[in-house]
């Protein structure tokens, strides 16, 4: 029994709870329950805000409180004043908060750092100014009164109807934003937060993505504010002050910053706790210190991650998934455009050490093109260079016959550049087929609202990226493990698909860095053979590689590096016996040689 229910699927018991909190008042609740779930209801819808930003993409920003007190001051001062219809109301409030999000957003994430953090923080501790100084619509100090019932629709709202339509909207924002977690843009949000760098490198623009979350997380903040202008019809500066900051970042950390419901349970107990009590003000920060501490260092991602953590163990003792067995039929891969990549007399400095002194290469399509050296010789500086990291002193770099000299990174991943790292880097949480398919966003980009909608391009986008993947997992023989945590992987399964993940973008140069680090000598003939796929597909492809013998049994063409200079090139036959080669890169001498 217990394990024909572990293997519920997960979204129904949010939906049975959705539908529970609906329907609440016909269950005999009380008036002061009423309020306090619509108070949650509230608080709940401003921390998801703040899960978009700091949960998923890892930039801790304070600014929903403003966002909310917009949509409340807005809502307020409009139902008074011009139109007192709840459905036009709300839709406002959240397009205000939008603004402010992206008007908020940007400098702080032009700045980069911890600018974010502080542009927000600066702008919670101005709300109260701005109120004053907004006396005449906002009623200054005093605060905003005679704010009427709400309408939807022609139609006066009493107290149950306003609860319907608050709890309604809960639960479908909350639908709407698990959408977009469990889509593609959120396991690039999450790609975004392990590291800008590899987010970067699959064709993601980080300053992009990461205004984008703090804009979308600022929309929930707005309806919460709409919505709370009619819970007393009385607005106060005092509401939307610092400690409203701090109670928001505490129900995310409590409930989960990484989790799609964790606002829900942290608003919940923030609720049903301490903020019921009417003595509870001059207690404020210290409570909520004790939570973020408790929370941030015992917990890990909360009472969400808790539950998380204790449904894994029932499943895998109780309902453990079935076995995928291994496939026996590594597939064929598909043909590949490759384009010729060409690096001109490229020079880089930092400060007054020369990393690269006037080197060129060329890398052909359907060729390996292998680049070694002794530590320090500049080969990853180089690979750098090609992707956008580092900015080139002097030189040129194309793809083809375009120019990418220059070109940020995620322009230079979108011209056709895949690559590997030293580390292989993947997201916690994320499985083996959601982190391969973090690299067709860009190639197979969905936008948005067709994926929070689940529109029927983002419905076929998702069926062909499935297609893509499974054939990719099967061509490096990782089937039977689609569904486990890719990050929880034995170092040589995750190089191997650090290659799936860049490989199922159909790269047209691909650079592997490394690629064979660490590996038993089964995996890297698999490797090898993997890379011999790849170069009879059509792909360009680079080699940075310690191991000499895997180099010279793949490369077509080796260019060696010492002190950032280009001391050899030529076949895998002519550097094994050019003397400045065994010199540099093997240590080994004339003299010995002879």
């Amino acid at each position: 029994m217990l394990a024909r229910i572990l293997r519920i699927p997960s979204w129904l018991l949010p939906l049975v709870l959705g539908a529970l909190l609906i329907a609440a008042p016909w269950l005999g609740i009380s008036a002061g329950t009423r309020r306090l779930l619509l108070l949650t209801c509230v608080l709940a819808l401003v921390a998801s805000g703040l899960n978009l930003s700091f949960g998923y993409t890892g930039e801790l920003a304070l600014g929903q409180t403003a966002m909310y007190a917009t949509g409340a001051y807005l809502t307020g001062y409009l139902a008074i004043n011009w139109v007192n219809d709840l459905a036009l109301l709300i839709l406002v409030a959240a397009v205000a908060a939008l603004l402010v999000g992206l008007v908020s957003g940007v400098p702080g994430l032009r700045l980069g750092g911890w600018s974010l953090a502080m542009t927000s923080f600066f702008l919670v501790l101005l709300v109260p100014q701005f109120l004053d100084l907004l006396e005449r619509f906002t009623g200054g100090a005093v605060g905003l009164v005679g704010i009427p019932a709400p309408e939807l629709f022609g139609s006066r709202l009493g107290p149950l109807g306003f609860y319907v339509v608050v709890a309604v909207l809960t639960v479908a924002w909350f639908a709407l934003i698990r959408n977009l977690i469990t889509s593609r843009h959120g396991v690039a949000f999450q790609v975004l937060r392990e590291s800008p760098v590899l987010a970067s490198s699959l064709g993601i623009s980080v300053y992009r993505m990461k205004l984008t979350a703090y804009a979308v997380g600022a929309i929930p903040a707005g309806i919460a504010g709409g919505l709370f202008a009619y819970v007393d019809k009385y607005l106060s500066p005092h509401s939307f002050g610092f400690t409203m900051a701090v109670t928001v970042l505490a129900a995310s950390i409590l409930g989960g910053a990484k989790s799609v419901y964790g606002p829900l349970v942290g608003a919940a107990v923030m609720q049903y706790g301490p903020l019921r009590s009417t003595d509870f003000e001059q207690y404020a920060q210290i409570v909520y210190g004790i939570f973020l501490i408790i929370a941030g260092t015992l917990v890990a991602n909360g009472l969400a991650g808790l539950a998380n953590q204790a449904i894994r163990r029932l499943r895998a003792r109780y309902a453990p998934p079935e076995e995928i067995p291994r496939s026996t039929d590594p597939g064929e891969l598909p043909p590949l455009t490759g384009a010729r990549l060409e690096v001109s007399d490229v020079q880089k400095s930092f400060g007054g050490l020369r990393a690269l002194g006037g080197v060129s290469l060329t890398a052909e399509p359907g060729r390996i093109t292998a680049l070694i050296g002794p530590n320090g010789s500049g080969k990853t500086t180089l690979l750098n260079m090609i992707c956008g990291y580092y900015r080139t002193d002097a030189g040129t770099i194309r793809v083809g016959e375009q120019d990418i000299t220059g070109a940020a990174t995620h322009k230079v991943a979108r011209t056709g550049v895949a690559r590997t790292f030293q580390t292989p880097l993947f997201p916690e949480h994320i499985t083996v087929r959601e982190a391969v398919a973090a690299g067709v966003y860009m190639p197979h980009y969905v936008g948005m609202p067709s994926s929070i909608l689940r529109l029927p391009n983002y419905r076929r986008a998702a069926a062909a990226d499935r297609a893509d993947v499974d054939a990719v997992l099967r061509l490096v023989g990782v089937t039977h493990l689609a569904d486990t945590e890719a990050a929880s992987l034995p170092l040589g399964t995750r190089r191997m698909l650090e290659v799936a993940r860049a490989l199922v973008s159909r790269p047209k140069v691909l650079l592997l860095d490394e690629v064979a680090s660490g590996l038993d000598t089964d995996e890297i003939e698999r490797l090898a053979d993997l890379v011999r796929a790849i170069r009879d597909a059509g792909t360009a492809v680079i080699l940075v590689e310690h191991n000499f013998g895997l180099v010279l049994s793949l490369a077509d063409t080796i260019y060696v590096l010492a002190q950032g200079e280009l001391v050899a090139t030529g076949t895998p036959a002519e550097i094994q016996t050019h003397p400045r080669v065994l010199a540099e890169y093997l240590g080994v001498s004339q003299e010995a040689k002879a």
